[in-house]
């Protein structure tokens, strides 16, 4: 039986049923811009995913109403029975996902972000001023895993702890895992972190226990990166070693912008609570059920832009990434990354570990005498997104040697290796214009070098060849969330 109709107001709420195109046009044309943006570009940057129309649409959702500080059943306000049954239903799914016995994992679905997760899992396990270790940020690593420079502290987990970077092996860029060990023995830290935001390989968890049991140290485990590959069983299980495993939602796993929390309900009696107390009300406010948050927070590096948390959201995401669909989009992720990588080393390119385990290739540009910064400004005005990167071995983040590239967008769009090939190509295009862009600016300024990509020279000739094959590629795959192609607007 359906509700009784009941008419829209013509006062002063009237503008509260109106649509997006004819409420605010202007934002409406942004939106227009991007969607076509993203058809006929090639998306590239590995922290980035396609998201699904579900998971749209529940993004979307009245849940964006509704204000639900503290955990299911024990809230601050009331009318929050349905949003307890959400949260509950995210948490069983996130488990299920992972493939993880409630009676040992708990999970936490409320940190905003991937950031916030780490620091929250910080503030739980450890007091300020104790010690860390995480992969150095040059060698893969991330900025929350407590990143600084000679001259001053940039992220949070360098401010309020102590941080000793671990490194790779320069001779081979795997994890220089005895190394760690001797640096573990000195430094003794209360956690040791894994997990990054530029490593091509996997992670040996067992090691890494044994490293950490050395103190009676925590083993932590970011897989923002790789969570989707691990619900998929595509990587190594973090679980089974690691005493917590944070991550974002919005990379490999596919959902929208949000972060997790897992935590071993065996390791201490009040691990949950920490944890739980440590999200609400140590590190953030209220769970964004459904919206979006601006978060000003100057000196931490936890979240200072925009970013779509959505309980509802994720718990769509988390339903799809147990499917058997889902590992075969992840065992694709896999195979796509090895094509392209393949690709590459077949131009005489040289990647960082000679290859991959996961979804990513860092592509070390320094034998071609190109800064990464230089090809991610190429790339970018041929409508191909990935990002510069630092390597090991750089001598400083401000002019990368390399980029970082990765598959799990353009899997989404279902391209397979036949379609890697020819992205390979259209980057191998990319650096060769980039290479006569130099030359023809005689200096290896990047101001100079940019404006050899305009005009009527013969790498700005190229580019715009480039640019058009890009276009006439990439429009020949569907965009997830848009079921008709057909409706999306050519706008610049």
């Amino acid at each position: 039986m359906s509700c009784p109709a009941v008419p829209i107001p013509s006062d002063f709420n009237k503008d509260l049923y109106t649509p997006l195109a004819q409420a605010d046009p202007e934002i409406q044309a942004l939106i227009d811009r991007e969607t076509y943006r993203q058809f006929r570009g090639l998306e590239l940057i590995a922290s980035e995913n396609l998201t699904s129309l579900a998971v749209m649409e529940a993004n979307g959702s009245v849940f964006t109403n509704k204000y639900s500080e503290g955990l299911p059943g024990a809230r601050y306000y009331g009318g929050n029975e349905v949003v307890d049954e959400l949260e509950r239903l995210c948490q069983k799914r996130a488990l299920e996902a992972f493939h993880l016995d409630p009676a040992v994992w708990g999970v936490n679905v409320q940190p905003y972000s991937g950031s916030t997760a780490n620091f929250a899992a910080f503030t739980a396990l450890i007091q300020p001023q104790d010690r860390i270790m995480g992969l150095n940020l040059a060698d893969g690593g991330h900025l929350t895993h407590g990143a600084y420079t000679p001259k001053r502290n940039i992220s949070a987990s360098s401010i309020y702890f102590q941080s000793l970077p671990y490194q790779v092996d320069p001779a081979t860029g795997i994890i220089d895992y005895e190394a760690l060990e001797k640096q573990v023995q000195l430094f003794k830290p209360r956690i040791v972190i894994c997990g990054a935001s530029a490593y091509p390989r996997d992670w040996d968890y067992a090691r890494l226990r044994k490293i950490a049991d050395i103190n009676g140290s925590y083993l932590m485990m970011d897989m923002a990166h790789i969570s989707g590959l691990v619900a998929a069983q595509v990587q190594n299980d973090p679980f089974k070693d690691c005493d917590v495993v944070c991550t974002t939602t919005h990379k490999t796993l596919r959902g929208p912008r949000a972060g997790l929390i897992f935590f071993r309900k065996d390791k201490e009696n009040d691990l949950e609570k920490r944890i739980n107390d440590a999200v609400f009300p140590a590190c953030q406010g209220g769970p964004h059920n459904n919206v979006r948050s601006l978060v000003i927070v100057r000196n931490f590096n936890l979240d200072m832009s925009l970013h779509s948390q959505t309980i509802a959201g994720v718990a769509v995401a988390l339903k799809q990434a147990a499917s058997p669909a889902f590992k075969e989009y992840a065992t694709q992720v896999i195979a796509n990354t090895r094509a392209l990588g393949a690709e590459l080393v077949k131009h005489n390119y040289k990647l960082q570990t000679e290859g991959s385990d996961n979804h990513l290739v860092l592509w070390d540009l320094r034998p071609l005498g190109l800064t990464g910064s230089k090809i991610e400004k190429i790339c970018d005005m041929a409508h191909i997104t990935l990002n510069k990167n630092s390597v090991p071995g750089d001598r400083s983040a401000a002019t990368p040697g390399g980029v970082r590239v990765g598959t799990n967008a353009l899997t989404s769009r279902s391209m397979r290796e036949p379609e890697m090939r020819v992205v390979a190509d259209f980057l191998h295009r990319a650096v060769q214009l980039g290479l006569k862009a130099q030359a023809e600016a005689g200096s290896k300024l990047l101001k100079d070098f940019v404006a050899r990509l305009t005009g009527d020279g013969e790498a700005a000739k190229e580019l715009e060849q480039l640019t058009k094959d890009v276009h006439a590629f990439a429009e020949k795959f569907p965009l997830p969330g848009v079921p008709r192609s057909e409706e999306i607007k050519r706008v610049e």
